[in-house]
């Protein structure tokens, strides 16, 4: 299976072609981010039977040259974001050292790691606009196509409350959920970011399941 396979079946759907019309307005009408070619970037850069790790975010950054289609990550030269401060702290403080000054995670998507937004897209400067219920389809659609034909070994990494209801979609006993709080500011001083050993127990258990381990110091 690939990538491929799933969009083959997503353009037989109703609600799938109904997305793209809708977002083809949207393109031609307003400024929408990530650029229209980054709209698939997750999926281009990470492989269908390479994929290790799921991190689940939910929109993408809605500031200009922000976002660029992999979740928490933005375009080098932009300045980091605060929950991607506090993502490469907690790195820093699990393995002690960090090795990266932009906020560019393609490094982490060429190793395995799917970096997933809940909603592929956002209207300029207006978060959560595009929270709709064509996307809520889109996303268990391709969840349950990992659930069902993926039978690597995959570590989902639910961060906070809304990453969190992705668990109840995990069904292959192949794979494993990892959680804990938001790491945007106010969520990750408040209920549990920092020292929770979360990208070490990532890489505890690819490792115990004979699998490359995740370089996330880069």
């Amino acid at each position: 299976m690939e990538w491929r396979d799933l969009f083959n079946e997503l353009n037989k759907k109703e609600y799938f072609q109904n997305l793209i019309n809708f977002l083809n307005i949207e393109y031609n009408t307003k400024v929408i981010y990530p650029k229209k070619e980054d709209l698939f970037k997750c999926f281009k850069l990470t492989k269908f039977n390479d994929v290790k790790v799921i991190i689940i975010g939910q929109d993408p950054y809605h500031e200009e040259n922000q976002a660029n289609g992999l979740c928490f990550s933005v375009n080098k030269g932009v300045s980091l974001p605060p929950s991607l401060i506090n993502i490469y702290k907690e790195i820093k403080n699990e393995f002690g050292f960090i090795n990266k000054s932009d906020g560019d995670l393609t490094y982490l998507a060429k190793q395995g790691v799917l970096l997933l937004n809940k909603y592929l897209t956002v209207e300029k400067s207006k978060p959560l606009s595009h929270k709709i219920d064509l996307y809520d389809k889109l996303f268990v659609d391709i969840i349950n196509f990992i659930e069902t034909y993926n039978q690597n070994k995959i570590v989902y990494m639910l961060w906070g409350n809304e990453a969190k209801k992705v668990k109840q979609y995990v069904y292959n006993k192949n794979h494993i959920v990892l959680t804990c709080s938001h790491p945007s500011p106010l969520s990750a001083n408040r209920f549990g970011w920092f020292n929770t050993n979360i990208f070490i127990k990532c890489n505890e258990f690819l490792k115990n399941n004979g699998i490359k381990e995740i370089n996330w110091t880069n």
